[in-house]
């Protein structure tokens, strides 16, 4: 019996007694009372039928904190929550006290002080000797600690139920003394087994263990159930649902009885197979990680700064250093504190290395490191946990550089300093004279120097002399610029500059240089113009020298740059070459293959149709039949190698229509697996919610086929093939990488687990008839046809392979937005179709042999045949009156009217003609938007007879 019932029971007692009491209560009212005072455990409260409180005992103020004068007269809902309050719970109770006799409950109650408190109650109606309804008597006692403890273990069980069944991993429970084990629900969803459904027993468990490891386990549970040890840990092989093993870390918690044996062990099973793989997939991105790092010319470290209490950068370590920087820095770092071999480094280095690690912003400078003796280009970004304070820092030594800007500085002052002396040395004598302009009074005065050079009476230049004297000294073709010169100085008022030729009083023009300046009143009216004159024939010729030997300089550049051209045109006609040769080596290849392959097909008709025309002469017609059927053989192998080539060259005949990926590769997983045989195990990963793509789904049929072909190849001695679909978003990045447009796709992806390709092999395998595989063993024409049918779809085909690593193909495929359309019933087939009376067909080929077979054909079928050898002669048959059923057309015709442009002009005026495209290739101008439009058809050659009967019948009837 649980306490809430033992509280119960004696509650009901104490009522019983009460009740007792209350039937005695004219003979013994004082043993009622006694009673109702002695009971502080609990508490009891009395209320008259309204529920207003008439007494309170001791275990009432005990339990809630109310003294009985603080509660007479109030009602009873004051010790109940306001959410009890709010739902009427008190009045409830009293209905049904009043009603069955008697109201049991549990709720939280309210204390004087605010708080709760959970407490089991009890009220019973109190009635007198005559069945009189006098009020209510309630019971409660305080239950909080039981049921907060309830509450908790309750929740605890709860979260250790939901992990169990959460967890990923297997836990078990095992009963050791009936050697019964429980397993959760991740025993099945981690190996396959399903709990209900293994023996619960420990001997099903280590029978499960991998036989190499099940004594050494076995033993070593043992070893700490008959031991003194409570835990056990250990890792071993556990056989999945599938027969296959999981390696496993298992740890188990051992409880002992009080007398120290062992009774439970309990512990959960942990896999450990997708960390091996992904610590085999870290592994090799270190080691190509490593490869990189190693080979790149570029300098590049990572290294971790070291920080002093103060969070201040106070050194930092090399954590990795490539061979690169390490030849840059004539030092081997990796490892070591930069302290240990450049104590005095200076502070910038810290400083801005612990920057990028405390926030994560990329730093980009240059600076001279005194430690390398060196100018370095660096580049520093925060990698790996914030935590570790790591950066990667990639160094460009730019030292030349630098040195090479130092030499051109230091050439640079040189030759400002030559400047300066020489034009120091020009100003110490070569100042002529002084000019003073009042321009209001227009009284032009000048120095004793300026009368002097000019040739005149050096007594004048205390005086005005007139300018008209001095302007007739200037040359006669600088007396116009002159006159402009000064006339704008004056009108915009500032400084004046301008150089012209004078005549001195040796009587030959020298060069001068006048500078002055035009002052302005406030209303902007000129005021004086002072200036000096400088001679600057010296200067002039110097700078006529240096312009001659610019121009000198030019003229070496433009032979330099005429040079480089001519050069540069020369590499530029060898790269052509190059690519010409290769160009010519690939074509080489191709029609090698194409004619080898071709000469063997046509010995095989050739010689078949010699030997039928021997035979039919002989009259041993029963030896015909072999060689028809080896010249048809032939026929259809050509057929597939022209079908191979188109493919390759994005020019074969396509029906795209809108695909559900998925659904073709489920459809083909069971002929795949045949193909590949019982020694190559097939899996895929089919993305749900795949895109549908607008392609020829007989196509990619026949390229998923090749792939799983090429990938059994390369595994001789078995292994994996895994096919796996996707959607992708390709960025402006990846469209650059994968030579595509960016944009959505979704991707279908063939890998296996064989030998890999060289990067020798990965450069040609798209090319046409290049092939590893021996001579008679394959056409090397798969890979080609593949490439060829993906780009002439609008996307894209990848290949990625390392040697010993296996190797992927992907092709992308353009999203198409539409849904996927579900393939089409094919019609049983039946008897040959038959014309009906007057139908006729307009047959236009220009091969004779075409036209022959096609009119024979529609002859044996009962139609009227018309030919027409080009789309000219065709058309002017479909503009006439005759009756056309049907137009049968090549797409390449001669006359300038091809099969396409025939069939558009002619169904202006029968615009219900049916027409069946027949071509050998696709053309541009076939499809419109990638489909024909309503009533044509496209067959391509080489067709069967019957097949193009068929397609005749259907047209016309369709």
């Amino acid at each position: 019996m649980d306490r809430a019932t033992a509280d119960l029971t004696a509650s009901q007692d104490l009522v019983a007694e009460l009740g007792a009491s209350r039937a005695a209560l004219a003979l013994s009212e004082s043993r009622q009372r006694a009673i109702f005072e002695s009971a502080v455990d609990f508490a009891m409260v009395i209320t008259d039928p309204a529920g207003l409180i008439t007494d309170w005992n001791p275990g009432a103020v005990h339990v809630m904190g109310w003294t009985a004068a603080e509660m007479h007269g109030h009602d009873a809902t004051r010790f109940f929550t306001p959410e009890d309050r709010a739902r009427g719970c008190i009045e409830h109770e009293m209905q049904r006290a009043l009603q069955d006799g008697r109201a049991s409950d549990e709720r939280w109650h309210l204390r004087k002080d605010g708080r709760r408190f959970w407490a089991s109650g009890e009220m019973m109606p109190l009635r007198d000797g005559d069945r009189a309804h006098l009020g209510f008597l309630k019971i409660l006692r305080d239950r909080t600690a039981e049921h907060l403890a309830g509450v908790a273990l309750e929740e605890t069980q709860e979260r250790l139920r939901l992990a169990v069944k959460a967890t990923s991993d297997a836990i078990w429970d095992w009963d050791l003394t009936t050697n019964h084990v429980l397993w959760n629900e991740a025993l099945e969803d981690a190996y396959g087994h399903r709990p209900a459904m293994a023996e619960p027993t420990g001997d099903w468990w280590i029978a499960q263990i991998h036989p190499d490891d099940r004594a050494r386990i076995d033993a070593s549970i043992h070893a700490v159930i008959d031991g003194t040890g409570t835990a056990w840990t250990d890792a071993y092989r556990f056989r999945r649902a599938d027969g296959s093993y999981a390696e496993v870390l298992d740890r188990g918690h051992l409880r002992r009885d009080a007398e120290g044996r062992a009774v439970r062990m309990i512990g959960a099973m942990l896999d450990l197979t997708r960390l091996r793989r992904a610590e085999t997939a870290l592994r090799r991105s270190e080691e190509r990680f490593r490869t990189i790092l190693e080979t790149i010319e570029a300098a590049f470290a990572i290294v971790q700064v070291k920080f002093d209490a103060d969070d201040r950068p106070v050194d930092y370590r090399f954590v990795e250093a490539n061979p690169a920087f390490e030849r840059q820095a004539g030092v081997n770092l990796r490892g070591k504190w930069v302290t240990e071999f450049a104590p005095d480094l200076e502070s910038f280095w810290f400083e801005t290395y612990g920057r990028v690690a405390k926030t994560g912003e990329p730093a980009t400078f240059e600076n001279y490191a005194k430690a390398f003796a060196r100018w370095f280009d660096v580049r520093a970004v925060r990698v790996g946990d914030p935590a570790e304070r790591q950066i990667a820092i990639f160094f460009s030594d730019v030292t030349a550089r630098h040195e090479a800007q130092d030499r051109l500085r230091a050439s640079e002052a040189l030759a400002r300093d030559n400047i300066e002396r020489v034009q120091l040395a020009l100003a110490a004598g070569a100042i002529i004279g002084t000019w003073h302009w009042d321009l209001p009074t227009d009284r032009f005065t000048v120095d004793e120097a300026f009368a002097s050079a000019f040739g005149l009476d050096p007594a004048l230049g205390r005086d005005a002399i007139p300018l008209a004297r001095i302007v007739a000294t200037v040359h006669p073709d600088d007396q116009a610029g002159l006159a402009a010169a000064i006339n704008g100085a004056i009108a915009r008022g500032g400084a004046y500059a301008h150089q012209y030729r004078v005549r001195r009083a040796d009587g030959r023009y020298y060069w001068i240089e006048a500078n002055g300046r035009v002052d302005h009143a406030p209303d902007g009216t000129p005021l004086s113009f002072p200036g000096v004159l400088i001679d600057v024939e010296e200067r002039r010729a110097v700078e006529a020298e240096r312009d001659r030997a610019a121009a000198a300089l030019r003229s070496l550049n433009e032979t330099l740059e005429q040079r480089v051209e001519a050069r540069t045109a020369e590499l530029m006609l060898a790269e052509e070459q190059l690519r010409q040769s290769q160009k010519m080596e690939a074509v080489g290849q191709l029609t090698g293959g194409l004619a080898h392959d071709f000469n063997n097909l046509l010995a095989g008709i050739s010689g078949s149709l010699e030997l039928m025309n021997a035979r039919i002469t002989q009259g041993r017609l029963k030896d015909v039949d072999k060689y028809m059927v080896a010249a048809q053989g032939a026929t259809k192998r050509a057929a597939a190698l022209t079908h191979r080539l188109l493919a390759f060259s994005r020019r074969q005949t396509l029906a795209p229509k809108a695909t559900n990926v998925n659904t073709l590769v489920s459809g083909m997983l069971d002929l795949i697996q045949r193909t590949v045989g019982p020694g190559v195990q097939v899996e895929t990963a089919c993305m749900s919610g795949l895109w549908s793509a607008l392609v020829d789904p007989s196509q990619l049929e026949n390229a998923l086929l090749n792939l799983c072909i090429n990938a059994r190849d390369a595994m001789p001695e078995g292994g994996r093939i895994t096919i796996e679909t996707a959607n992708r978003w390709i960025d402006r990045h990846g469209a650059r990488q994968h030579d595509m447009p960016e944009g959505q796709y979704l991707s279908l992806c063939v890998s296996d687990t064989g030998t890999g390709m060289p990067p020798e092999v990965i450069a040609k395998a798209f090319d046409p008839f290049f092939t590893t595989k021996p001579l008679g063993q394959g056409t090397g024409l798969g890979l080609s046809m593949i490439y060829g049918f993906a780009k002439q779809s609008g996307g894209q085909v990848r290949l990625y392979s390392e040697l010993g690593e296996g190797t992927n193909v992907c092709i992308y495929l353009p999203r198409h937005r539409g849904e996927a359309e579900h393939d089409a019933v094919l019609p049983e087939a039946g008897l040959p179709p038959v014309a009906e009376t007057g139908e006729t067909v307009l047959i236009v080929d220009d091969e004779p042999t075409v036209r022959m077979l096609v009119t024979d054909v529609l002859g044996e079928l009962g139609y009227t045949a018309i030919e027409a050898a080009d789309g000219a002669g065709g058309l002017r048959v479909l503009q006439s009156d005759a009756r056309i059923d049907l137009l049968i057309t090549d797409v390449g015709l001669p006359g300038g009217l091809n099969g396409r442009q025939m069939a558009d002009a002619a169904r202006l005026g029968r615009p219900n003609l049916k027409v069946l495209f027949i071509t050998g290739f696709a053309e541009n101008a076939l499809l419109h938007n990638g489909q024909l439009e309503p009533g044509m058809a496209v067959l391509t050659k080489p067709f069967a007879m019957d097949t193009l009967a068929a397609r005749i019948r259907e047209l016309i009837k369709g």
